[in-house]
């Protein structure tokens, strides 16, 4: 039975993760909360991660407005430390990166292969974990658009504002593949499985839902899905809602890798979302 490490197990995948490892039965797990594990220390990280065969990195700084004006240490978590990580991981690593890699200017889903080209502070740090992840043979698995059980996401703020008001509007302008985290996770613990097994090769996958909508789209679906009516969801623009950081346009990612793994791609958004909604329901 393989030994695994999850970091960052104390957020919203990390969460998920130790629940999808219990129901298939794995009892070697060592769950690593920040408290836990300082992923910047290189000796709490050597120590954690020797007696791993498996590492599950869902740690990151995930504030992407915040990384503008403290891009520093944003960078130290999304970029430093998964280079330390990988360094002493090496093909051990399945490290969970992000759409925000690349720019959005595409309209059609986003190759696996396609040279990083950040618009943020945020993404520049992903990208330069990303880098040292695949220069140490380890596997990255980029996600977008992520929403759960636990913790602060689109999702639950949808249904916390439709309590509280009439209508709402949202961007319209922004198309991307909503992902449930649990989903996620066991599509991250099926690639761990087959790269243990030598059946899935190194290198960067994407773990996205299939389809795509807009942040519009998805909040009509979420008021659909919750019993409510979806007119009271109003389109907009995004420069509605000016943010410090620039958001890719275009987020919809390509699953040409994992017919080569033998799993499955994760299914489409709506039947996700069909599936997560009770979580976030009285």
């Amino acid at each position: 039975m393989p030994r695994w490490l999850i970091t960052g197990a104390g957020g919203m995948l990390g969460r998920d993760l130790q629940t999808v490892l219990a129901e298939s039965g794995e009892t070697a797990v060592v769950a690593a909360t920040r408290a836990d594990l300082d992923i910047t220390d290189p000796v709490e990280v050597r120590d954690a991660v020797a007696g791993a065969d498996i590492v599950l990195n869902a740690a990151a700084w995930t504030n992407v407005d915040g990384a503008e004006t403290d891009e520093a240490s944003a960078t130290a978590i999304n970029g430093f430390a998964v280079r330390l990580l990988a360094h002493i991981a090496g093909k051990r690593l399945i490290h969970v990166s992000t759409d925000y890699v690349f720019d959005g200017s595409a309209t059609t889903p986003i190759p696996e292969d396609t040279p990083h080209a950040p618009i943020n502070a945020y993404g520049r740090g992903k990208a330069i974990g990303e880098r040292a992840v695949l220069d140490s043979g380890g596997y990255v698995v980029r996600t977008a658009w992520l929403y759960g059980e636990h913790g602060p996401n689109f999702v639950r703020t949808m249904l916390t504002l439709a309590a509280t008001r009439d209508t709402l509007d949202v961007v319209d302008d922004q198309e991307g593949p909503p992902t449930w985290s649990y989903s996620l996770a066991r599509q991250l613990v099926a690639l761990s499985r087959a790269a243990v097994a030598g059946d899935a090769a190194p290198g960067s996958y994407h773990g996205t839902a299939a389809g795509s909508t807009t942040w519009f789209g998805l909040a009509r679906a979420v008021f659909e899905e919750a019993g409510l009516d979806p007119g009271r969801v109003h389109p907009t623009t995004s420069d509605r809602f000016p943010r410090p950081a620039r958001r890719p346009a275009y987020s919809v990612l390509s699953h040409a890798r994992w017919p080569e793994t033998g799993i499955a791609p994760l299914p489409h958004w709506r039947a996700q979302l069909t599936d997560a909604m009770p979580l976030f329901l009285p």
